[in-house]
């Protein structure tokens, strides 16, 4: 008898800045796990989404007036055997993420979505999926866990 093989998706947002788009949440729907990588504006939203799957959210620099204020400014998680580290910008990372065993580093802050792998590390930037800032596109991003190998899929808006 034949196992299936199990895979995961998880959802990475960041710079929401106030705004859930309709077409966010459609995409979304049946991941394993949401990563928000800060800056949400509106703690509605953290309710939103883990109705569609378990969130893992931290605070961005904007998130200082309201109940984002309560979220924790970095974050470790483990998913389907593989450690996510979340800060809001990169340039903030207060961790060695190889030593810490993390093999995802997520981040935001830049609106500027992309991914490399250093040392054995895979760091992403989903980009915003909030409001437009100058001339970057709208973006998020799926991670895909399968017996511990991890690809990205990154995801353009139109808006």
């Amino acid at each position: 008898m034949t196992s299936a093989i199990r895979h995961t998706r998880i959802a990475v947002l960041s710079d929401t800045h106030g705004l859930l788009r309709p077409e966010v949440i459609a995409k979304i729907q049946g991941v394993d796990h949401i990563l928000h990588a800060g800056d949400v504006g509106n703690a509605d939203f953290l309710d939103q989404l883990s109705a569609i799957a378990p969130v893992t959210a931290i605070r961005g620099n904007i998130d200082v007036h309201s109940p984002c204020a309560d979220l924790p400014a970095t974050e470790m998680v483990e998913i389907a055997g593989v450690t996510f580290y979340l800060v809001h910008s990169v340039a903030d990372l207060d961790i060695s993420p190889t030593a810490a065993g993390v093999r995802v580093v997520i981040s935001g802050h830049s609106h500027k979505p992309g991914h490399d792998t250093r040392n054995g590390v895979l760091y992403l930037n989903p980009g915003s999926v909030g409001p437009r800032r100058f001339k970057l596109p709208i973006a998020m991003a799926f991670v895909m866990i399968s017996e511990g190998n991890i690809t990205v899929e990154p995801i353009e808006f139109d808006a």
